[in-house]
């Protein structure tokens, strides 16, 4: 739950006194001194006075308007406010920076250069009273329709000469899908021209075919790239991701997420050997290269020469699903990687069976830095348990342990969670529905079909006791859950109806083809 014991000071309790009376408050902004307009934001933001925030935006007096420092902790009023997207705040925010170039008559010198939207975090639960949020996709499909439309207006209308001399960069993680790619495209296309200067710090794309992605990405302006997420629905395999390195330079780049099935060794040639070497020698140029996500490939015996060349030592990565071998693991414990991995993801593979000794090494390479781990469907039975608690005794910095999908028993969970209420920072737990729960004979990893035909009577008997052990050792403020489906996320959530329609327009195509080529053969 949001914390509702914060405190707050004077100067606070003063500026929601104020900001509360929205037809006051807009019309005494004139005679509000620059320094209290952050002060008067939070507080606006807070209490979700729309028109407030439009108009404090819209004068903004500050050389600088930065979201994540705004509506961050700060010594008036420590909750951060950074997590509540509220559709409410964010469009009056947008569209007071539209009307910050347009107001001619404003009492303030214009003085806003740059406005950082990158601080806005994504999360699941929110807590605003209007209930409707505006995630990453809708920003940009906001932000770039406003720059259209400002550039519109701006040729129409007979405006200030000194109009067209604002220039603000817009900094922002711009969400790309097909259903705003053209707006998106046309805000990118006329950003000399525009006053709002979209400035892309982070990119991620879906459901593009990769003309379009190709075209988009360019047009960004890749050098100040710092995040690059290509996820679902973009058919990227390892000759395309070998074009995209050959042919735009990330030098910024601190964070890459491919999609599944970019890479597969099962089919490789000789030429496929030396392209994947070539990736990684790429990947070993981009010097800030700290995270990286490659899930659902099939990299058996090739993590080293994709790896080696990095010159950075990686923080997070993710190779769930990617049917590493022993030497794959073997390569990652005695990596200088080992020592700096905060967050890892192993899921998908026979920890247990496979390399259980290789695997601790890892783990205790990077157990003084780690705070996520990430072992879902990796075959830990109850036999199993004691070698982990050992292993992860030494992660007292860890905060999240995602298990889903293990075969381990009620009572196995039970003593995995007394040892965990031990690590001092953890704050969310995802474990899986206990063996027992299910009928006798299942099988893992539980397909789909599967999945929720278990006694869901016992299960929640079995929460109660998990919770409960944790409420006895004080750490109520651990987070434990089953999210049979997978953890939030945000992008997918706002994008949902669209990827879904996406799927079954491909099953749709796949099915025509199967049927043509089973009539020819007829």
């Amino acid at each position: 739950k949001e914390s509702r014991t914060t405190m707050k000071s004077l100067r606070f309790i003063s500026a929601e006194a104020f900001v509360s009376n929205a037809e006051f408050a807009r019309k005494s902004l004139g005679a509000v001194a620059h320094d209290l307009f952050p002060l008067l934001f939070k507080a606006s933001y807070l209490l979700e006075q729309g028109e407030v925030i439009h108009d404090l935006v819209e004068n903004w007096p500050l050389f600088d308007f930065n979201m994540g420092k705004l509506l961050g902790a700060t010594l008036d009023y420590q909750e951060d406010l950074s997590h509540r997207t509220c559709s409410v705040c964010l469009e009056s925010c947008l569209t007071g920076l539209r009307d910050y170039v347009l107001n001619q008559t404003s009492p303030y010198m214009k003085k806003l250069k740059v406005v950082d939207l990158t601080g806005i975090k994504d999360v699941e639960l929110q807590f605003c009273k209007c209930k409707k949020t505006m995630g990453r996709w809708a920003r940009t499909q906001l932000l770039s329709k406003l720059c259209s439309e400002l550039l519109v207006y701006l040729q129409q209308a007979q405006c200030n000469p000194g109009t067209f001399e604002i220039s603000i960069n817009v900094l922002i993680d711009l969400f790309v899908t097909e259903r705003n790619y053209e707006l998106v495209v046309q805000a990118l296309l006329k950003k000399c021209s525009c006053p709002l200067k979209i400035c892309c710090v982070a990119f991620r794309s879906d459901n593009l075919t990769l003309q379009k992605f190709f075209y988009i990405i360019k047009l960004t302006d890749p050098s100040l790239l710092r995040k690059l997420e290509i996820v679902h629905n973009v058919h990227l395999e390892m000759e395309h991701l070998e074009m995209l390195f050959n042919s735009i330079h990330f030098p910024l780049l601190m964070s890459l997420t491919l999609p599944a099935r970019t890479f597969n060794v099962r089919r490789f040639t000789a030429t496929d050997e030396q392209m994947l070497t070539n990736i990684g020698e790429k990947m070993g140029e981009m010097m800030q290269l700290t995270e990286l996500s490659m899930s659902f490939s099939i990299l058996t015996g090739r993590i080293q020469k994709l790896l080696s060349p990095l010159k950075t030592p990686l923080k997070m990565l993710d190779v769930s699903n990617c049917f590493l071998n022993h030497a794959d693991m073997a390569f990652l414990a005695n990596s200088f990687h080992a020592n700096h991995l905060e967050a890892l993801d192993l899921s998908g593979h026979d920890i247990p069976e496979l390399y259980p000794s290789t695997f601790f090494k890892l783990l205790s390479h990077c157990s003084s830095v780690l705070r996520s781990l990430t072992l879902e469907d990796c075959n830990i039975q109850d036999t199993h348990v004691n070698m982990l608690i050992l292993g992860l005794s030494p992660c007292q910095k860890l905060q999240e342990f995602k298990f889903i999908g293990n075969p381990l028993s009620s009572q196995a969970l039970k003593h995995l969670f007394t040892f965990l209420c031990e690590l001092p920072m953890l704050k969310n737990v995802e474990f899986p529905v206990p063996r027992d729960c299910y009928p006798l004979g299942i099988t893992y990893p539980i397909d789909d079909a599967s999945l929720c035909r278990f006694d869901h009577q016992k299960y929640e008997r079995v929460a109660e006791e998990l919770n409960l052990i944790l409420l006895q050792a004080n750490r109520e403020d651990v987070k434990a859950s089953t999210p049979l489906f997978g953890s939030y996320d945000a992008a997918v959530q706002e994008t949902n109806n669209e990827l879904g329609a996406y799927l079954i327009k491909s099953f749709k195509e796949t099915l025509e083809k199967f049927t043509t080529s089973f009539n020819k053969m007829s």
